[in-house]
């Protein structure tokens, strides 16, 4: 169907958790769906005991040559019709412009399925440039935060985005319409910090009680992103 990749230009900002809330949220309403994880933290939101032995690190680590089917067996399923890529343990030993290539070539491999949803975290190497590069569509997610919308501004992926979902905190000096003015990227949803978002990440019960806030952003990022949010068998 299509992949769908969410980023941060600095570390904190809540991009696993929305990426996760995404995956649930659309294998409730639109059938099977990836998830992958560069950065490492799914197992843990999405409650799994243990981190995956082999992952997507172990597919990359074996070049742009790695046969696209092995990813659909590394596969772990989490709920009906959620499936996670987890990172795995193998870090990747390649150089920069093999790592790009490896990247390239796993967003290629991930278009072809399902939808796929990508957490790539901080686009801080060249697997994640490239994965972010090859994606239809890239979702900034961030803070109100000066820092990182400093580091966004010089960010040339930043251009690329088709929107930016913000996590909001009160106190703030900077808001919403502030980050899309000034990185002429529209908002497509708003997480407020709430205390239910924090228990169920930190109980594991994401995948099985999404807190209406992460549930009605997602809806908001998936239409954004052209998918419908029909309960799934409502056009069979």
């Amino acid at each position: 169907m299509s992949l769908l990749s969410f980023w941060s230009p600095k570390g904190g900002s809540g991009t696993s958790v929305v990426a996760a809330a995404c995956a649930v949220h659309a294998a409730n309403t639109l059938g099977s769906v990836r998830l992958v994880d560069l950065r490492g933290d799914q197992p843990a939101i999405l409650g799994l005991g243990a981190d995956p032995e082999t992952g997507v690190a172990d597919w990359l680590a074996a070049g742009p040559t790695a046969p696209t089917d092995a990813l659909d067996r590394l596969g772990v399923e989490i709920v009906p019709g959620l499936s996670l890529l987890a990172r795995g343990g193998t870090p990747s030993l390649l150089e920069p412009a093999a790592a790009a290539e490896s990247g390239a070539a796993l967003a290629v491999a991930l278009r072809d399925g399902p939808l796929t949803i990508v957490d790539v975290g901080v686009a801080d190497s060249a697997v994640a440039r490239a994965v972010l590069e090859v994606s239809d569509t890239s979702i900034i997610v961030m803070r109100e935060c000066y820092v990182a919308l400093r580091r966004a501004v010089r960010n040339p992926l930043t251009a690329r985005a088709s929107g930016i979902v913000v996590v909001t905190e009160p106190g703030r000096s900077l808001g919403p319409s502030d980050l899309a003015q000034v990185l002429s990227r529209p908002v497509i949803a708003r997480v407020p910090t709430r205390d239910s978002v924090a228990r169920a990440v930190d109980a594991g019960t994401l995948p099985t009680r999404l807190p209406e806030p992460l549930s009605k952003a997602a809806a908001s990022i998936l239409r954004s992103g052209g998918h419908s949010v029909a309960r799934r068998g409502a056009a069979a």
